[in-house]
Protein backbone atom coordinates (compact mmCIF):
# COMPACT_ATOMS: atom_id res chain seq x y z
CA UNK A 1 0.00 0.00 0.00
CA UNK A 2 1.14 3.34 -0.93
CA UNK A 3 1.59 6.13 1.62
CA UNK A 4 -0.44 8.01 -0.66
CA UNK A 5 -3.11 5.58 0.18
CA UNK A 6 -2.13 4.68 3.64
CA UNK A 7 -3.13 8.44 4.56
CA UNK A 8 -6.42 9.06 2.63
CA UNK A 9 -7.86 5.60 4.13
CA UNK A 10 -7.82 3.73 1.03
CA UNK A 11 -7.03 -0.26 1.09
CA UNK A 12 -5.26 -1.63 -1.88
CA UNK A 13 -5.98 -5.71 -1.35
CA UNK A 14 -9.42 -6.47 0.16
CA UNK A 15 -9.34 -10.48 1.39
CA UNK A 16 -9.95 -12.20 4.91
CA UNK A 17 -7.27 -14.81 6.22
CA UNK A 18 -9.31 -15.38 9.14
CA UNK A 19 -10.50 -19.03 10.91
CA UNK A 20 -13.47 -21.28 9.37
CA UNK A 21 -15.74 -20.62 12.12
CA UNK A 22 -17.21 -17.17 11.67
CA UNK A 23 -20.33 -16.64 9.17
CA UNK A 24 -19.92 -13.45 8.12
CA UNK A 25 -17.09 -11.24 8.82
CA UNK A 26 -16.72 -7.25 7.92
CA UNK A 27 -13.53 -6.19 6.54
CA UNK A 28 -12.27 -2.98 8.77
CA UNK A 29 -11.45 -0.61 5.90
CA UNK A 30 -14.51 1.44 4.30
CA UNK A 31 -12.59 3.31 1.62
CA UNK A 32 -11.36 1.81 -1.49
CA UNK A 33 -10.11 2.63 -4.75
CA UNK A 34 -10.71 1.30 -8.75
CA UNK A 35 -8.04 -0.81 -9.48
CA UNK A 36 -7.34 -2.25 -5.59
CA UNK A 37 -7.35 -6.30 -5.50
CA UNK A 38 -10.06 -8.20 -4.19
CA UNK A 39 -8.84 -12.02 -2.94
CA UNK A 40 -11.84 -14.12 -2.43
CA UNK A 41 -10.65 -17.57 -1.35
CA UNK A 42 -12.59 -21.50 -2.03
CA UNK A 43 -15.51 -21.60 0.25
CA UNK A 44 -16.36 -17.53 0.43
CA UNK A 45 -18.29 -14.86 -1.14
CA UNK A 46 -17.58 -11.42 -0.73
CA UNK A 47 -20.34 -8.86 -1.17
CA UNK A 48 -20.20 -5.32 -1.43
CA UNK A 49 -22.71 -3.37 1.14
CA UNK A 50 -23.89 0.11 0.57
CA UNK A 51 -26.47 2.16 2.56
CA UNK A 52 -28.06 -1.04 3.38
CA UNK A 53 -28.66 -2.53 -0.16
CA UNK A 54 -26.74 -5.74 -0.56
CA UNK A 55 -24.32 -4.90 -4.15
CA UNK A 56 -21.95 -6.02 -6.06
CA UNK A 57 -20.96 -9.87 -5.16
CA UNK A 58 -17.74 -12.12 -5.96
CA UNK A 59 -17.37 -15.35 -5.72
CA UNK A 60 -14.05 -17.58 -5.13
CA UNK A 61 -11.07 -15.77 -7.13
CA UNK A 62 -8.67 -13.07 -7.61
CA UNK A 63 -10.47 -9.93 -8.76
CA UNK A 64 -9.08 -6.11 -10.17
CA UNK A 65 -11.89 -3.87 -9.18
CA UNK A 66 -13.12 -1.74 -12.15
CA UNK A 67 -16.13 -0.16 -13.11
CA UNK A 68 -16.93 -3.40 -15.02
CA UNK A 69 -17.04 -5.87 -12.00
CA UNK A 70 -18.80 -3.32 -9.99
CA UNK A 71 -21.83 -2.25 -12.26
CA UNK A 72 -24.50 -2.08 -9.19
CA UNK A 73 -22.22 0.40 -7.38
CA UNK A 74 -20.59 2.82 -10.20
CA UNK A 75 -24.86 2.48 -11.40
CA UNK A 76 -25.86 3.56 -7.94
CA UNK A 77 -23.46 6.25 -7.23
CA UNK A 78 -22.01 7.47 -10.18
CA UNK A 79 -18.18 6.74 -9.65
CA UNK A 80 -15.45 7.99 -10.71
CA UNK A 81 -13.29 5.88 -13.10
CA UNK A 82 -10.03 7.14 -12.87
CA UNK A 83 -7.20 4.13 -11.79
CA UNK A 84 -7.06 5.22 -8.12
CA UNK A 85 -10.76 7.26 -8.12
CA UNK A 86 -11.67 6.30 -4.67
CA UNK A 87 -15.32 4.88 -3.30
CA UNK A 88 -16.82 4.18 -0.28
CA UNK A 89 -18.36 1.05 0.59
CA UNK A 90 -18.86 -2.23 3.36
CA UNK A 91 -17.57 -5.64 1.90
CA UNK A 92 -18.67 -8.57 3.90
CA UNK A 93 -17.00 -12.01 3.79
CA UNK A 94 -18.94 -15.39 3.72
CA UNK A 95 -18.26 -18.18 5.14
CA UNK A 96 -19.86 -21.06 2.44
CA UNK A 97 -18.64 -24.05 4.14
CA UNK A 98 -20.71 -26.40 6.73
CA UNK A 99 -20.56 -25.13 10.03
CA UNK A 100 -20.02 -28.60 12.07
CA UNK A 101 -21.60 -29.79 15.52
CA UNK A 102 -22.42 -26.54 16.39
CA UNK A 103 -24.61 -27.39 19.51
CA UNK A 104 -28.18 -26.65 20.54
CA UNK A 105 -30.44 -27.69 23.87
CA UNK A 106 -33.92 -26.37 24.98
CA UNK A 107 -33.07 -24.25 28.69
CA UNK A 108 -36.34 -25.24 29.56
CA UNK A 109 -38.51 -28.78 30.38
CA UNK A 110 -40.32 -29.55 27.17
CA UNK A 111 -44.21 -31.11 28.87
CA UNK A 112 -45.37 -34.39 27.11
CA UNK A 113 -48.12 -36.31 28.61
CA UNK A 114 -48.09 -40.04 28.34
CA UNK A 115 -50.92 -41.13 25.89
CA UNK A 116 -51.09 -44.16 27.59
CA UNK A 117 -51.63 -43.15 31.42
CA UNK A 118 -52.23 -39.61 30.70
CA UNK A 119 -49.25 -38.68 33.14
CA UNK A 120 -47.51 -35.16 32.63
CA UNK A 121 -43.44 -35.40 32.55
CA UNK A 122 -40.98 -32.97 32.20
CA UNK A 123 -38.56 -33.85 29.42
CA UNK A 124 -34.99 -32.26 28.42
CA UNK A 125 -33.68 -32.52 24.58
CA UNK A 126 -30.03 -31.17 23.31
CA UNK A 127 -28.51 -32.31 20.39
CA UNK A 128 -26.11 -30.68 17.92
CA UNK A 129 -26.64 -29.67 14.22
CA UNK A 130 -24.57 -28.47 11.07
CA UNK A 131 -25.51 -25.23 9.53
CA UNK A 132 -24.25 -23.83 6.18
CA UNK A 133 -25.09 -20.31 4.39
CA UNK A 134 -26.90 -20.71 1.70
CA UNK A 135 -28.54 -16.96 0.11
CA UNK A 136 -25.44 -14.48 0.99
CA UNK A 137 -27.44 -11.65 0.30
CA UNK A 138 -30.30 -12.82 2.20
CA UNK A 139 -28.52 -13.72 5.80
CA UNK A 140 -26.68 -9.69 5.33
CA UNK A 141 -30.02 -8.14 4.80
CA UNK A 142 -31.26 -9.76 7.76
CA UNK A 143 -29.04 -9.99 10.13
CA UNK A 144 -26.31 -7.68 9.34
CA UNK A 145 -25.68 -4.01 10.15
CA UNK A 146 -22.90 -1.92 11.78
CA UNK A 147 -21.20 -4.99 13.60
CA UNK A 148 -17.75 -6.55 12.72
CA UNK A 149 -19.39 -9.86 11.93
CA UNK A 150 -21.05 -13.05 12.74
CA UNK A 151 -20.41 -16.33 14.34
CA UNK A 152 -22.65 -18.73 16.07
CA UNK A 153 -20.71 -18.32 19.64
CA UNK A 154 -20.19 -14.87 21.02
CA UNK A 155 -16.08 -14.53 20.56
CA UNK A 156 -13.68 -11.18 20.12
CA UNK A 157 -14.32 -8.88 17.36
CA UNK A 158 -17.83 -10.11 16.95
CA UNK A 159 -20.98 -8.06 17.55
CA UNK A 160 -23.64 -10.53 16.81
CA UNK A 161 -24.33 -14.19 17.82
CA UNK A 162 -26.39 -16.40 16.03
CA UNK A 163 -26.62 -18.51 18.82
CA UNK A 164 -28.21 -15.92 20.46
CA UNK A 165 -30.69 -14.89 17.21
CA UNK A 166 -31.76 -19.09 16.69
CA UNK A 167 -32.04 -19.85 20.18
CA UNK A 168 -35.54 -18.34 20.60
CA UNK A 169 -36.53 -20.61 17.11
CA UNK A 170 -34.87 -23.77 17.75
CA UNK A 171 -36.60 -23.86 21.93
CA UNK A 172 -40.10 -23.10 20.56
CA UNK A 173 -39.83 -25.52 17.69
CA UNK A 174 -39.25 -28.36 19.86
CA UNK A 175 -41.15 -27.59 22.63
CA UNK A 176 -44.37 -27.62 19.82
CA UNK A 177 -42.72 -30.80 17.39
CA UNK A 178 -41.17 -33.04 20.09
CA UNK A 179 -44.19 -34.29 22.25
CA UNK A 180 -46.23 -34.15 19.00
CA UNK A 181 -43.10 -36.24 17.02
CA UNK A 182 -43.52 -38.98 20.12
CA UNK A 183 -47.19 -39.05 19.73
CA UNK A 184 -47.90 -39.58 15.90
CA UNK A 185 -44.50 -42.04 15.61
CA UNK A 186 -46.48 -43.74 18.52
CA UNK A 187 -42.60 -44.11 20.39
CA UNK A 188 -42.47 -45.56 23.68
CA UNK A 189 -40.84 -42.97 25.96
CA UNK A 190 -38.79 -45.58 27.65
CA UNK A 191 -37.41 -46.55 24.41
CA UNK A 192 -37.18 -43.17 22.90
CA UNK A 193 -33.37 -43.77 23.15
CA UNK A 194 -33.73 -45.98 19.98
CA UNK A 195 -35.69 -43.55 18.24
CA UNK A 196 -33.46 -40.37 17.91
CA UNK A 197 -33.03 -40.84 14.44
CA UNK A 198 -36.74 -40.55 13.81
CA UNK A 199 -37.14 -37.67 16.27
CA UNK A 200 -34.66 -35.76 14.29
CA UNK A 201 -35.34 -36.30 11.05
CA UNK A 202 -38.36 -34.31 12.10
CA UNK A 203 -37.76 -31.55 14.22
CA UNK A 204 -35.24 -30.53 11.59
CA UNK A 205 -38.46 -30.44 8.99
CA UNK A 206 -40.13 -28.34 11.44
CA UNK A 207 -36.87 -25.92 12.37
CA UNK A 208 -35.64 -25.61 9.05
CA UNK A 209 -38.05 -23.10 7.29
CA UNK A 210 -37.11 -20.50 10.73
CA UNK A 211 -33.30 -20.35 9.37
CA UNK A 212 -34.21 -20.92 5.60
CA UNK A 213 -35.64 -17.30 6.25
CA UNK A 214 -32.65 -16.01 7.24
CA UNK A 215 -30.42 -17.49 3.94
CA UNK A 216 -29.10 -20.37 6.27
CA UNK A 217 -29.63 -24.09 5.60
CA UNK A 218 -29.09 -26.88 7.57
CA UNK A 219 -27.78 -29.90 6.40
CA UNK A 220 -28.27 -32.30 9.33
CA UNK A 221 -29.79 -31.90 12.69
CA UNK A 222 -29.31 -34.27 15.47
CA UNK A 223 -30.72 -35.27 18.78
CA UNK A 224 -28.39 -36.77 20.82
CA UNK A 225 -30.57 -36.98 24.13
CA UNK A 226 -33.61 -37.09 25.61
CA UNK A 227 -33.59 -36.36 29.41
CA UNK A 228 -35.90 -38.40 31.04
CA UNK A 229 -37.28 -37.40 34.86
CA UNK A 230 -36.08 -40.48 36.74
CA UNK A 231 -37.11 -38.71 39.72
CA UNK A 232 -40.60 -37.78 39.29
CA UNK A 233 -43.06 -40.72 40.68
CA UNK A 234 -44.76 -40.26 37.87
CA UNK A 235 -42.21 -41.80 35.90
CA UNK A 236 -41.54 -44.51 38.21
CA UNK A 237 -45.17 -45.36 38.12
CA UNK A 238 -44.72 -45.38 34.04
CA UNK A 239 -42.08 -47.63 34.58
CA UNK A 240 -43.18 -50.03 36.20
CA UNK A 241 -46.51 -50.42 34.91
CA UNK A 242 -44.05 -50.64 31.82
CA UNK A 243 -42.13 -53.55 33.28
CA UNK A 244 -45.27 -55.36 33.83
CA UNK A 245 -46.66 -55.11 30.41
CA UNK A 246 -42.89 -56.89 29.17
CA UNK A 247 -43.37 -59.54 31.63
CA UNK A 248 -47.10 -60.01 30.45
CA UNK A 249 -45.62 -59.80 26.96
CA UNK A 250 -43.09 -62.56 27.81
CA UNK A 251 -45.49 -64.98 29.11
CA UNK A 252 -47.68 -64.36 26.25
CA UNK A 253 -44.80 -65.05 23.83
CA UNK A 254 -43.60 -67.96 25.82
CA UNK A 255 -47.58 -69.32 25.64
CA UNK A 256 -47.73 -68.83 22.18
CA UNK A 257 -43.88 -70.53 21.89
CA UNK A 258 -44.80 -73.19 23.37
CA UNK A 259 -48.65 -73.32 21.86
CA UNK A 260 -46.87 -73.51 18.38
CA UNK A 261 -44.28 -76.27 19.57
CA UNK A 262 -47.04 -78.51 20.60
CA UNK A 263 -49.01 -77.62 17.39
CA UNK A 264 -45.80 -78.67 15.26
CA UNK A 265 -44.96 -81.96 17.26
CA UNK A 266 -48.86 -83.07 16.72
CA UNK A 267 -48.64 -81.97 12.70
CA UNK A 268 -45.64 -84.12 12.81
CA UNK A 269 -46.80 -87.52 14.29
CA UNK A 270 -49.76 -86.99 12.12
CA UNK A 271 -47.42 -86.52 9.00
CA UNK A 272 -45.35 -89.55 10.33
CA UNK A 273 -49.11 -91.85 10.84
CA UNK A 274 -49.48 -90.75 7.33
CA UNK A 275 -46.70 -91.72 5.87
CA UNK A 276 -46.43 -95.03 7.76
CA UNK A 277 -49.99 -95.68 6.60
CA UNK A 278 -49.20 -94.76 3.27
CA UNK A 279 -45.90 -96.96 2.77
CA UNK A 280 -48.48 -99.79 4.53
CA UNK A 281 -50.84 -99.23 1.76
CA UNK A 282 -48.11 -99.61 -1.32
CA UNK A 283 -46.79 -102.86 0.52
CA UNK A 284 -50.20 -104.49 0.08
CA UNK A 285 -51.03 -103.02 -3.30
CA UNK A 286 -47.05 -104.60 -4.56
CA UNK A 287 -48.10 -107.96 -2.39
CA UNK A 288 -51.38 -108.20 -4.34
CA UNK A 289 -49.78 -107.30 -7.76
CA UNK A 290 -47.52 -109.45 -7.28
CA UNK A 291 -50.03 -112.53 -6.67
CA UNK A 292 -51.94 -111.33 -9.34
CA UNK A 293 -49.00 -111.92 -11.39
CA UNK A 294 -47.89 -115.21 -10.42
CA UNK A 295 -52.03 -116.38 -10.80
CA UNK A 296 -51.93 -115.07 -14.65
CA UNK A 297 -49.04 -116.95 -15.13
CA UNK A 298 -50.39 -120.12 -13.66
CA UNK A 299 -53.44 -119.55 -15.71
CA UNK A 300 -51.57 -119.01 -19.04
CA UNK A 301 -49.99 -122.17 -17.91
CA UNK A 302 -52.85 -123.75 -17.72
CA UNK A 303 -54.04 -122.58 -20.94
CA UNK A 304 -51.36 -123.92 -22.56
CA UNK A 305 -51.27 -127.29 -21.90
CA UNK A 306 -54.76 -127.68 -22.38
CA UNK A 307 -54.21 -126.07 -26.30
CA UNK A 308 -51.43 -129.01 -26.54
CA UNK A 309 -53.28 -131.84 -25.42
CA UNK A 310 -56.20 -130.82 -27.42
CA UNK A 311 -53.56 -130.95 -30.18
CA UNK A 312 -52.22 -134.19 -29.63
CA UNK A 313 -56.11 -135.72 -29.64
CA UNK A 314 -56.44 -134.34 -32.68
CA UNK A 315 -53.17 -135.85 -33.79
CA UNK A 316 -53.62 -138.97 -32.65
CA UNK A 317 -57.77 -138.46 -34.13
CA UNK A 318 -55.94 -137.77 -37.15
CA UNK A 319 -53.69 -140.81 -37.19
CA UNK A 320 -56.48 -143.27 -36.71
CA UNK A 321 -58.13 -142.21 -39.46
CA UNK A 322 -55.21 -142.59 -41.76
CA UNK A 323 -54.62 -146.26 -41.04
CA UNK A 324 -57.92 -147.35 -41.52
CA UNK A 325 -57.92 -145.48 -44.97
CA UNK A 326 -54.95 -147.56 -45.64
CA UNK A 327 -56.17 -150.69 -44.47
CA UNK A 328 -59.63 -150.03 -46.94
CA UNK A 329 -57.50 -149.37 -49.86
CA UNK A 330 -55.42 -152.28 -48.98
CA UNK A 331 -59.13 -154.88 -49.08
CA UNK A 332 -58.93 -154.89 -45.72
CA UNK A 333 -62.54 -154.45 -43.79
CA UNK A 334 -63.17 -154.77 -40.18
CA UNK A 335 -63.94 -158.19 -39.73
CA UNK A 336 -60.33 -159.15 -41.25
CA UNK A 337 -58.76 -156.43 -38.98
CA UNK A 338 -60.33 -158.18 -35.41
CA UNK A 339 -59.89 -161.88 -37.26
CA UNK A 340 -56.32 -160.95 -37.71
CA UNK A 341 -56.24 -159.47 -34.19
CA UNK A 342 -57.59 -162.77 -32.55
CA UNK A 343 -54.82 -165.25 -34.95
CA UNK A 344 -52.21 -162.81 -33.55
CA UNK A 345 -53.42 -163.14 -29.77
CA UNK A 346 -53.44 -167.02 -30.20
CA UNK A 347 -50.07 -167.15 -31.75
CA UNK A 348 -48.78 -165.14 -29.13
CA UNK A 349 -50.18 -167.53 -26.45
CA UNK A 350 -48.73 -170.44 -27.90
CA UNK A 351 -45.65 -168.92 -27.65
CA UNK A 352 -46.15 -168.01 -24.16
CA UNK A 353 -46.66 -172.07 -23.26
CA UNK A 354 -43.48 -173.80 -24.64
CA UNK A 355 -42.12 -176.69 -26.00
CA UNK A 356 -44.94 -179.34 -24.58
CA UNK A 357 -47.18 -177.39 -25.78
CA UNK A 358 -45.83 -178.09 -29.42
CA UNK A 359 -45.06 -181.72 -28.67
CA UNK A 360 -48.67 -182.82 -27.76
CA UNK A 361 -47.66 -183.14 -23.46
CA UNK A 362 -46.39 -186.41 -23.87
CA UNK A 363 -42.99 -187.34 -22.39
Amino acid sequence: MSEEMKKEGLFSVIKYEGDNDTFIWKHPIEDFNYGSQLIVHESQEAVFFKDGQALDTFGPGRYTLETQNLPLIGKAYKLATGPQSPFHAEVYFINKTVQMAIKWGTPDKVRFIDPLTGTPLDLGASGEMNVQVSNSRNLLIQLVGTMKGIAWEDGPGFTKSLQESFRPLISTAVKTNLPAVIKEQAIDILEIDSNLGLISDNLREKILPGFEEYGLTIPQFYVTSVVLPENDPNFKRIRELHTITLQTRIIQAEATVKTAQAQSEAQYRTAQEQSKAAIEVAHREAELQKQTTETEILKREAERKIIAAQADAEAAKMAGLTEAEIMRAKGYNQKDVLQAEVQKAYAEGIGNMGPEVSNGGGG
